[in-house]
């Protein structure tokens, strides 16, 4: 439904709402503290799904959807709601009901399950879907979720009361909304995610780093209640930090992209089924691990997790910032092999003299996709 212009910078919203629903929780949980047994219905009646039922009123309806179910009329009609002049709407509604004609015939018949089916076994669309379910899984191995479930219980656990717990974890929640702003702002640069000319994934070894430091900190049993809590706080918010301008943002963006327009409708149900099962394994694993391996192992464990995200993302993802549907096409149509031949043989060298050695002279190698046109 979006223009292309700024389709990519609404994708993005979705991380900003999901962040602000977030710090709207904490923000409910400081609000209502001093109520005592009543307050997790205080928190219901105010934030509710009737609050999203009332805002979906004002929604308008999928064009595609009701071009779907052979309503064009009110298809079009929906089309010029999302459009600045009726001419542009037209445009836009004529152009989709073009593809989503040369789609029908494409599919032949073929029901939701074939297409299923079409994202494991068609060469093109599987390398995809890794790179989908790869991004996906990085979101919940980088640990922020644990963060998410269990900010208070880590914070009363180093040593905060319970209000003190309360408003670090509403002071986690501004940074998460603060923070992924940016993303909105200056996508070009964020979205150079993985094998481009400004590593963006390089937020993965730092969330490991701050991850572990915060485990560290935890052993430190003397000195000031602020000498023990302080560190752990901090780390924790500046984990926080990179998850909002690296992994946050950029995995429903990418995994939106990437499919087909065919399979997106699949590709993208997998991805968010593959996103939430973790998220559920997480946070039903997590109060276990802290028992069995301590506040320090466990956060040791998704320290070294972030690790193992960075090199699926260095042999899964493939590059699609600013390139067209056909060009991305043409990404993924590349064979694995020749993908991880260029990121080991000529990328990863490029990247260690430029970023490790600082030798500004280092030539960066010409995209994957250039070379495989010229050849």
């Amino acid at each position: 439904m979006a223009p292309a212009r700024i389709r990519g910078a609404l994708v993005m919203f979705w991380q900003l709402w999901v962040v602000a629903g977030i710090f709207l929780g904490f923000c409910a949980n400081v609000i209502v503290k001093d109520t005592g047994r009543i307050s997790w219905r205080l928190q219901a009646s105010r934030y509710s799904s009737l609050d999203v039922k009332l805002g979906i009123w004002f929604c308008p309806e999928s064009p595609r959807w009701l071009m779907k179910n052979k309503r064009n009329a009110q298809g079009f009609k929906s089309m010029n709601t999302l459009r600045a002049h009726p001419i542009i709407g037209a445009r836009d509604y004529y152009y989709s009901y073009v593809l989503y004609q040369e789609e029908l015939a494409l599919v032949r018949g073929d029901s939701y399950f074939t297409r299923m089916r079409d994202i494991f076994t068609v060469p093109r669309i599987r390398r995809a879907n890794y790179g989908a379910s790869t991004v996906m899984i990085a979101q919940q191995m980088c640990g922020i979720n644990i963060i998410s479930f269990y900010s208070s219980t880590i914070f009363r656990n180093v040593g905060y009361t319970a209000t003190q717990a309360l408003y670090a974890s509403l002071g986690y929640g501004a940074i998460q909304v603060v923070f992924t702003i940016p993303t909105l702002l200056r996508s070009k640069l964020i979205l150079n995610f993985a094998s481009s000319s400004t590593p963006r994934d390089d937020t993965f070894p730092l969330m490991c780093i701050f991850l572990l430091a915060a485990g560290l900190s935890l052993l430190k049993t003397t000195g000031s209640q602020g000498a023990q809590i302080g560190p752990v706080v901090l780390f924790v918010y500046l984990f926080t930090i990179m998850y909002s301008l690296g992994e946050g943002p950029v995995a429903f963006q990418y995994s939106a992209e990437v499919f087909p327009t065919i399979q997106r409708e699949q590709g993208m149900s997998w991805a968010i089924f593959i996103n939430n099962t973790f998220a559920g394994i997480l946070s039903l694993t997590f109060p276990r691990m802290t028992e069995v391996m301590t506040p320090t192992g466990a956060f040791g464990f998704y320290a070294g997790l972030n690790l193992i995200a960075w090199f699926m993302i260095f042999c899964f993802v493939r590059e699609t910032k600013q390139l067209t549907l056909e060009e991305i096409d043409q990404v993924f149509n590349i064979p694995t092999k020749t993908f991880l031949a260029y990121e080991t043989k000529q990328w990863l060298p490029w990247f260690i003299k430029r970023y490790v050695f600082f030798n500004k002279s280092a030539e960066r190698p010409a995209p994957l996709l250039e070379k495989v046109q010229e050849e």
